[in-house]
């Protein structure tokens, strides 16, 4: 097994509130996550709680989407956390973390990716590093999130 974490932040536009909504829910999920636009038929199906701890999305699409499923297991106004699974292409499981904070400007976010590969996913990674593999989706995801945030609150 190989453990990696991939971190990115940025200052968001909109209070913590408003940026906290759109990440504990994962209906909010299909307008800013780099993922979301990798299948245009992809499968979804949310079950448990609507939003916060218990909240479940799972998925399946084309090769590249794969297959899995994500679930909300820590939400505080500051702080989320959902367990990743992935079933398809490959097997592995991983922890996103958000970490927010209130600045002059909005909401500075932190938005980590820790987890372990295994296999030949392991051995890809000597050759091609997680950083590499979803930093930059993580940096286009953060930039649709701000348009997301500066946009009309459609949860109030």
């Amino acid at each position: 097994m190989t453990d990696y974490e991939v971190s990115r932040s940025a200052v968001l536009p909109g209070d913590i509130g408003r940026v906290h909504a759109l990440l504990s829910d994962f209906h909010e999920w299909p307008a800013w996550s780099p993922w979301e636009e990798l299948d245009p038929d992809m499968t979804r199906t949310y079950s448990g709680a609507d939003s916060g701890v218990g909240a479940r999305y799972a998925w399946s699409g084309n090769k590249r989407a794969g297959a899995g499923s994500m679930e909300i297991t820590e939400s505080s106004p500051d702080h989320v956390e959902v367990a990743l699974a992935f079933l398809k292409p490959f097997k592995s499981q991983s922890t996103i973390s958000f970490d927010l904070t209130t600045v002059a400007d909005g909401t500075q976010l932190r938005w980590t990716h820790n987890g372990s590969v295994g296999g030949v996913m392991a051995l890809m990674t000597k050759f091609y590093s997680m950083e590499k593999a979803i930093g930059p989706d993580m940096e286009k995801g953060l930039a649709k999130l701000a348009t997301v945030a500066a946009g009309p609150n459609p949860i109030a």
